[in-house]
């Protein structure tokens, strides 16, 4: 039986993994990890800790939906207590300290991060590498849309799917990414690639990929409905994690993409 262990407990999805992994024959919820006040109730026997070297101790596996605040510390403490439990890392937002943390922590345990849980939207980056590559000549745009309280914009799926775009083409996403436009900025230049965020109501996540040619364009869309998707996906991905040797992950290497 795999005690997860969980880090980012009082949110939105946090609070889900809690309801989802008790569905599960093969894994239970060992620990959780609160900052704040954790007001579901756990199964018997959770340790409810603020302290991230107990939920470390206390896991088989950590699935984490946090901050980067919050990620940088298990990766620091992992790294100090050179531990090898499996990290599942959902958050976005990390600056390039955080990205190195990341790094440096795959070299001691199995690491996997993803921008986004959700399968459907593996699948969707897959595609946007393969209709970059083709589509070389195409204009390549990229909009998300959330809810009103997500806080980093662009979303991390939406950088991922322009960092894909890009090196599909050869190209760096920081050198010819556009972030907004506004007044007389000129005709658009031939490698850009706007990753552009819209933020209203409780829209869950949606993303698409477009390809602009004259004459014809297609868009790559992947809409979720529920955060189900993405605390279902991490508890597939946990699953893999847990018998893979120490290096850093993606989520196409558990779905074979």
């Amino acid at each position: 039986m795999l005690k997860v262990g969980l880090l980012g407990s009082t949110g939105r999805v946090g609070s889900l993994l809690i309801d989802d992994i008790q569905e599960e024959l093969d894994m239970k919820l060992g620990c959780v990890h609160v900052y704040d006040d954790l007001k579901k109730e756990l199964p018997s026997g959770v340790v409810v800790t603020n302290e991230i070297s107990t939920l470390l101790s206390c896991s088989d596996i950590i699935i984490d939906f946090s901050s980067p605040k919050a990620t940088a510390s298990l990766l620091e403490e992992t790294i100090k207590q050179k531990t090898k439990i499996p990290l599942v890392i959902a958050t976005t937002g990390f600056d390039e300290h955080q990205k190195n943390l990341l790094i440096e922590a795959s070299k001691i345990a199995p690491v996997l991060y993803a921008s986004n849980m959700s399968l459907g939207v593996a699948v969707l980056n897959k595609l946007v590498s393969i209709a970059s590559k083709t589509l070389d000549g195409f204009d390549c745009e990229i909009v998300e849309q959330h809810h009103r309280y997500k806080v980093d914009s662009p979303s991390g799926t939406a950088l991922t799917m322009g960092e894909t775009a890009a090196a599909a083409r050869g190209l760096s996403l920081d050198k010819v990414r556009v972030s907004g436009r506004d007044g007389d900025i000129g005709a658009r230049t031939k490698d850009e690639i706007a990753v552009m965020s819209l933020r209203g109501g409780d829209i869950v996540g949606r993303h698409t990929a477009g390809f602009y040619n004259d004459g014809e364009y297609i868009e790559l869309n992947h809409t979720a409905t529920s955060r189900h998707t993405f605390s279902k996906g991490a508890i597939r991905v946990a699953k893999w994690l847990s018998s893979q040797n120490i290096g850093l992950y993606s989520i196409n290497d558990c779905l074979g993409l």
